[in-house]
């Protein structure tokens, strides 16, 4: 089994992505600001440590011995490159392989190099937190980084409170498609696992559907 380091452990894409991986047998290390507003998370095979993913001896002192990395952190207060850059050239310094991004469906393209954030219709009130992940994923392609890093996102956007199916397909941008922060957890653990996409942005959706 593998050690994997998850930041942003406490929010619902982590702890969900928490729970898949102990189910599967990995070794956790939960990584989150704050421990002591987490001490239920702790458990078999699960760690929970401090960390700041802006920070790159932070995130390299928490990461270092595992195997794979997922970052389902975001802070807006960060620059792109201190947010994505930083993290990433510190898990490569601890030798970790693998890094996965939770990102947004809204960085997926409507047409031939136009993403749906670009489009007209796009409310402007969103778009400022949509280019801060925008920004990350783009330092993320450009930087000559050795880390095998994946950007996923859902097709459309989560279900929130809906319930593990145990199945997903990868997918183009469909904002009519909803999947369950379990059943985005197996595809993180999957690509975890199972390597099948490289230093790019994948969309996952859900619902019943069987696994690509």
């Amino acid at each position: 089994m593998s050690k994997i380091a998850i930041f942003g452990a406490g929010g619902r894409a982590g702890r969900h992505a928490v729970r898949e991986a102990q189910a599967r047998g990995h070794e956790v290390t939960a990584v989150v600001r704050d421990p002591s507003r987490y001490t239920g998370m702790a458990g078999e095979r699960v760690t929970v440590t401090a960390g700041d993913v802006t920070d790159r001896g932070s995130v390299a002192a928490a990461a270092d011995g595992h195997d794979a990395a997922i970052g389902a952190v975001y802070d807006a207060t960060a620059d792109p490159e201190g947010f994505y850059v930083a993290a990433a050239d510190a898990l490569s310094r601890a030798d970790v392989g693998r890094l996965l991004v939770v990102t947004l469906s809204t960085l997926l393209e409507v047409a031939p190099g136009v993403r749906m954030l670009d489009s007209p219709e796009f409310p402007a009130e969103y778009r400022p937190f949509c280019l801060g992940h925008a920004a990350g994923v783009d330092v993320l392609r450009a930087a000559p980084l050795p880390v095998d890093w994946l950007a996923i996102s859902p097709a459309g956007d989560f279900r929130h409170g809906g319930e593990r199916t145990g199945s997903y397909r990868v997918s183009g941008l469909d904002m009519d498609s909803r999947i369950s922060y379990a059943d985005f957890a197996i595809a993180l653990l999957d690509e975890v696992e199972t390597p099948k996409h490289h230093r790019t942005h994948v969309a996952v959706a859900g619902g019943d559907l069987v696994v690509s």
